[in-house]
């Protein structure tokens, strides 16, 4: 906390004087009495130490961990002291960091037999006694069954209050639990003082590698007390040191005089020059209100140095437009003029050879956001089909199966509809039992007849089919082959690489569809693109084109325009080749710069590619659907990719420094990170570009470059910027430290904090990139 001395300085004659700053985010108590467990001050600054459930949870349970029908093993889990993550126990003991799992990796909590895992495998276990922990990324389930009821729904709530206090912690009171985390582990003998040796492991811990006469220095300094022990005020002294951002500190005094606080007016002065122009003094004041820490000066409406990090820090302060991270955008227009997330091979959790199959996939893809995913149906035994990837060793489940997963887990993240892409391999009585299942299953939320019968051909709006879900697939009264016959999804596809097939394998036999099936496909019948030049009778917009990547990549090198024009109107998909074995994802950015809406991915599979994905669905709410840019809308554009005309917008980061990187690997004490920033820019291809730092020698703690990287850009309202923190190697590739991914046109002005996302999309809070933006337009 702000300490109460006051300052004697120039102030105006209508202000009180108000307490000197301290030079930190992080303000830290002295130990509570001498409290041997001093871990646990993290977990009352989250205001739950006198909670029974987490009380229970840090007492620690022995849960039966359920794998298979026969793999039942009890092992023990105890949350730690942080309240951050959980310590569980291994048959083989592994290194330090592969006994615990973070809540902040956590996507969902369920409880009974809510999992694919317990529906199948935990029969001998009653409901009640059952949970599920489900992870973001590629990490599998944790599916575990407890002694009692009872100790089951400590889990589920101690871990839901767990998460809930996580979400809502602000990124000062994130640094101040991670700080006192790194304390308690430093502190070896638990003593809650500090020697020298312990100091320098503390440093090592929170990646940093400082000359040992210069931390030594640091640490005579703040012993006062003489006695090679820092405690209570001493660590807190050089937690401050050790905290200071004088870059910060610069630009506050920049506004705020010789009497170090910002007015209203000197705050208002700060927004202007950040770009926000439609700031007032009225907005100045809230945010005073909202993060001014210090109440004396709240009352006289004054932001202290304390404040003015808060506010920076904060959601407000951020690169992301606030205003943007809930639905802002046209929600009323055709389908068609949204980009639409859409997944590839929804049913894998790894490869497309011999990966597993599984509904969580689904439940998975639907927590970011996916709103178009895939089902490869194949005859089933017992009449009921199947979903895999044919002809490979994948794993299968059960059509319906995944349907009731669309059911339950659809519309939990985005009220908006859900696109059932299906690729038909069934014969036509395994066909009506897919159409039976989904007329059944999805009830009402399934679209079986159009909803305009003036206009019945044209797409509905996102708001209009809010809750539903379309069938994509083949219509009984279009598609027919040169002999007449129905074609099937399959098909369609392979006839899309026709000029490169072999003739025999051009006249595959077609399956036909059914009836019952048909009629579910209203307003994405698939169809295959024949051609983009004008037609005398123009296709109908609810015919969707399914292309590989090849093909799309061919049109638009060949056809640019023509194409954007066929997107204004119609839905395409573009998925990956096949011989993407190991389920690798193409660059989405190309398809998109054509209006191709229903881009699809592997979900499952990180990289730059899904960062991508994340970056272009980040903002509208994460509803799943963005409005595409005025050119690529427009049926008579004259927009093409590949020709987007001179630069109109000129972008300019100066990337500043960089807080509290995590360390890549934590079983090594003294391996530290050597960081540099990349950005890129991800657009039209003239726009597309990468420039980086130098890197920073031994230091992931709070590095400083202050270097400038600018991009001229065609298309703004097409790009996105993503920034990279690399670890440099100077003998191999650089390991991937933190990302973060957002489209231009909600990237923010001034002086901003990148909050760093791991591969699978968590947070890295409290590491942050400090740099300040600036976007010319003419």
């Amino acid at each position: 906390m702000l300490c109460g001395r006051w300052r004697s300085c120039r102030r105006r004659p209508e202000e009180p004087p108000v307490p000197a700053q301290v030079a930190t985010p992080v303000a830290l108590a002295s130990p509570d009495g001498g409290s041997k467990r001093p871990g646990l001050r993290a977990l009352k600054k989250m205001g739950l130490t006198e909670d029974e459930d987490v009380r229970a949870m840090l007492r620690g349970s022995r849960l039966c961990k359920i794998r298979s029908r026969t793999w039942h093993k009890e092992r023990l889990y105890r949350l730690q002291e942080d309240g951050l993550s959980v310590w569980f126990q291994r048959r083989i003991p592994r290194a330090p960091s592969q006994h615990i799992f973070f809540v902040q990796h956590i996507e969902a909590v369920r409880e009974g037999h809510q999992s694919e895992g317990l529906r199948r495998f935990g029969g001998a276990f009653p409901p009640a006694r059952c949970l599920t922990i489900a992870f973001k990324g590629r990490r599998k389930n944790l599916d575990l069954a407890a002694a009692t009821a009872e100790e089951a729904q400590r889990w589920v709530r101690g871990l839901a209050k767990l998460r809930a206090r996580l979400d809502a912690m602000s990124q000062r009171e994130r640094l101040d639990h991670w700080i006192h985390t790194y304390l308690h582990r430093a502190d070896s003998d638990q003593d809650s003082k500090m020697s020298f040796k312990e100091i320098k492991s503390l440093l090592r811990m929170v990646n940093v590698d400082m000359n040992d006469m210069y931390a030594y220095r640091l640490f005579k300094e703040c012993d006062h007390s003489n006695n090679e022990r820092l405690e209570g005020a001493e660590i807190e002294e050089f937690l401050r040191r050790l905290l200071k951002r004088p870059e910060l500190e610069d630009i506050f005094h920049q506004y705020s005089g010789e009497d170090r606080v910002l007015s209203t007016l000197e705050l208002l002065e700060f927004l202007k020059d950040q770009g926000e122009d439609t700031a007032t003094l009225a907005h100045a004041q809230k945010l005073i209100h909202t993060y001014e820490l210090n109440e004396t000066a709240k009352q006289h409406e004054l932001m202290t140095l304390d404040g003015f990090m808060m506010y920076l820090l904060s959601p407000e302060g951020a690169a992301v437009d606030p205003a943007h991270t809930c639905v802002f955008q046209d929600m009323d227009q055709p389908l068609s003029h949204y980009f639409i997330s859409s997944s590839h091979n929804t049913y894998l959790t790894d490869s497309q050879i011999g990966g597993l199959s599984s509904t969580e996939a689904y439940v998975r893809a639907f927590a970011q956001g996916c709103r178009c995913v895939e089902l490869d149906c194949w005859e089933g035994p017992g009449g009921e089909p199947i979903i895999y990837h044919g002809h490979t060793l994948t794993s299968k489940i059960l059509f319906r199966d995944v349907v009731q997963t669309v059911r339950d887990h659809a519309f939990t993240l985005s009220p908006y509809p859900v696109i059932l892409s299906l690729e038909n391999h069934c014969g036509l009585e395994q066909q009506a039992v897919m159409a039976h299942h989904l007329r059944t299953i999805l009830g009402d939320a399934l679209v079986t007849e159009v909803l305009d019968t003036q206009n019945p051909e044209e797409l509905p709006s996102p708001e209009q089919l809010k809750g539903r879900v379309l069938v994509k697939g083949k219509k009984l009264s279009a598609a027919r082959g040169e002999d007449g016959r129905i074609l099937s999804d399959q098909e369609e596809e392979e006839e899309e690489e026709e000029e490169e097939a072999e003739a025999a394998e051009q006249r595959r036999r077609a399956k036909q569809i059914s009836p019952e099936l048909s009629a579910l496909a209203v307003y994405c019948c698939a169809t295959r693109l024949q051609t983009l030049r004008p037609n005398p009778v123009p296709p109908q917009p609810c015919q969707v084109s399914s292309l590989s990547e090849r093909k799309a990549k061919k049109l638009i090198r060949e056809a640019g325009n023509s194409f954007v024009r066929h997107n204004a109107r119609h839905l395409t998909r573009v998925y990956p080749l096949g011989l993407r074995m190991n389920s690798a994802n193409y660059s989405p950015q190309e398809m998109w710069n054509s209006g191709c809406q229903l881009v699809a991915l592997n979900f499952q599979t990180p990289g730059y590619e899904m960062d991508l994905n994340a970056g272009r669905f980040l903002v509208n709410g994460r509803c799943g659907y963005i409005l595409k840019p005025a050119p690529l809308r427009q049926p008579d554009t004259t927009f093409d990719p590949e020709c987007p005309g001179p630069p109109r917008t000129t972008l300019t980061i100066q990337v500043l420094t960089a807080q509290q990187l995590p360390k890549l690997n934590t079983e090594k004490p003294n391996s530290i990170v050597d960081p540099l920033v990349r950005v890129e820019i991800h657009g039209v291809p003239a726009d597309c570009a990468r420039k980086e730092t130098n890197y920073v020698l031994n230091n992931g703690f709070n590095p400083r470059w202050g270097q400038t990287l600018q991009f001229q850009l065609r298309a703004p309202e097409l790009v996105l910027v993503r920034f990279v923190v690399e670890d440099y190697d100077t003998t191999s590739p650089n390991d991937f430290v933190g990302q973060f991914t957002l489209p231009l046109s909600s990237l923010k002005q001034g002086y901003r904090h990148i909050h760093l996302l791991a591969k699978d999309g968590a947070s890295l809070s409290p590491a942050t990139l400090f740099v300040h933006i600036h976007v010319q337009r003419f």
